[in-house]
């Protein structure tokens, strides 16, 4: 339930992750990442995707969680 702004990353790169590679309804990501929403989902996968058009590390991390799963 953190807000600490590292925390919040992980938690949308991981939702972000889950409805990129899942076939998991949005509720249902959001249920199992923290209780949270599918508005949630939606706006982690938003602010995720903006996220990498400019941050290059950004990318390179989640290309590489991507490749280890």
């Amino acid at each position: 339930k953190s807000r600490n702004m590292e925390v919040a990353l992980a938690r949308q790169v991981c939702m972000f992750i889950s409805k990129k590679k899942t076939s998991l309804s949005l509720a249902n990501i959001g249920l199992q990442i923290g209780k949270r929403d599918h508005s949630t989902v939606i706006h982690a996968y938003k602010t995720i995707t903006k996220k990498l058009e400019k941050d290059v590390e950004l990318k390179q991390i989640i290309s590489n969680i991507e490749n280890q799963i």
